[in-house]
């Protein structure tokens, strides 16, 4: 298992995290097998979406704000960070990844994410890579 931490920026950030969880594979040394990726945060989340045009995580992060914004007198939490929890239980803090011949087996244009929501935060990744050697 391999954990590694990535450094948000701002409230809501979106960061390409798939180089770090190709790092775990191949330390992981599994040739066919899965990736699993978890983030243990509540107000944070795992997604796969294109990566290589960039509009396309500001379109993500614009719908989100549009169809979850952060201010709404009808949250009851307390904390003042209810959005950010909508968000991450919508998305999920988790994925499950093919691996074959020791790589990940996304598509072309797939990578990795990991979605901040109630940033600016350290957060944690878990990469646990199950399989044959």
């Amino acid at each position: 298992m391999g954990v590694f931490s990535i450094r948000t920026t701002k409230r809501t950030s979106i960061v390409n995290i798939t180089a770090n969880v190709k790092e775990e594979v191949k330390r992981s040394g599994v040739r066919s097998g899965i990736c699993i990726v978890y983030v243990p945060h509540t107000t944070a989340a795992v997604f796969i979406n294109e990566g290589a045009d960039p509009d396309v995580v500001r379109d993500i992060t614009y719908m989100m704000e549009k169809l979850i914004p952060w201010e709404d007198r009808s949250y009851a939490h307390s904390e003042g960070n209810s959005a950010a929890h909508i968000r991450s239980a919508i998305i999920g803090n988790s994925r499950v990844i093919p691996v074959e011949n020791g790589e990940l087996m996304l598509g072309r244009w797939e990578s990795v994410f990991l979605a901040e929501f109630d940033g600016p935060r350290e957060r944690k990744v878990i990469v646990k890579v199950i399989g044959e050697r």
